[in-house]
């Protein structure tokens, strides 16, 4: 396994712009499909986007699709989420998950490591 740890949330307007970042240790990084997830209070935890372990496919939430881009730097052994024109029901907890040689799935029970998350709030 992985240990992953996001960095990059925060407090933005509406319409405004965040990049998260999911640093991941350990030496076969590149061999982890990587996801990020959210959890808004009260609601379940929900597919935000993945890319597969070799970084040739992306898949995107239809919510966040033409806004958010995920992407990674395995040299840097970190995986990121550019977040532009955010909206106030983007506000979550989001959270990067590592899927060893995953496809890039966007079930929860196909990752086997987590972050513990940051926060991400977007005010109208």
């Amino acid at each position: 396994q992985v240990q992953l740890v996001e960095s990059g949330g925060g407090l933005v307007q509406a319409g405004g712009s965040l990049r998260l970042s999911c640093a991941a240790s350990g030496r076969t990084f590149s061999r982890y499909a990587m996801g990020w997830f959210r959890q808004a209070p009260g609601k379940e935890r929900e597919f935000v986007t993945a890319i597969s372990w070799s970084g040739g496919s992306t898949y995107y939430a239809d919510s966040v699709k033409g806004r958010f881009t995920i992407s990674r730097d395995n040299a840097k052994n970190t995986v990121y989420l550019q977040m532009n024109s955010l909206k106030p029901e983007d506000t979550a907890v989001y959270y990067c998950a590592a899927d060893y040689r995953g496809p890039g799935s966007s079930l929860t029970n196909s990752y086997e490591s987590w972050g513990q998350g940051t926060q991400v709030t977007v005010s109208s």
